[in-house]
């Protein structure tokens, strides 16, 4: 008779944080991705890449770029009904310039960072 092993409860971490915010910087572009962790799947994104944004900004990779691009991820947050997100930050980013502005320009648009 072979005994199966005790269940284990599932992994907490992917309930209370399902949504994390990714960023990525080239020298042209800012990019922001918001994915669901259980499913593995992109819920929200923003780009300076996209045609729509690039005419109404003048420049596509500065600090105010990137403001614009947390402003626009946010809106579509909210619009999909996504209330909060972890800041997902690798080893080579602080939170300062870039970084900073897209994280506090989602948190005063009303996106809860958790």
């Amino acid at each position: 008779m072979v005994i199966p092993p005790p269940a284990r409860p599932p992994r907490i971490i992917n309930f209370l944080k399902p949504y994390v915010l990714k960023m990525s910087f080239s020298n042209k572009y800012i990019t922001a991705q918001v994915f669901h962790q259980p499913t593995a799947t992109v819920a929200s994104s923003a780009s300076s890449q996209e045609t729509a944004l690039r005419t109404t900004m003048g420049n596509t990779h500065d600090v105010e770029a990137a403001a614009k691009i947390g402003k626009i991820l946010a809106d579509r947050l909210l619009f999909k009904g996504i209330p909060a997100v972890t800041v997902f930050l690798k080893r080579e980013q602080k939170y300062h310039g870039k970084v900073k502005a897209i994280v506090d320009s989602l948190s005063h648009a009303g996106v809860k960072l958790i």
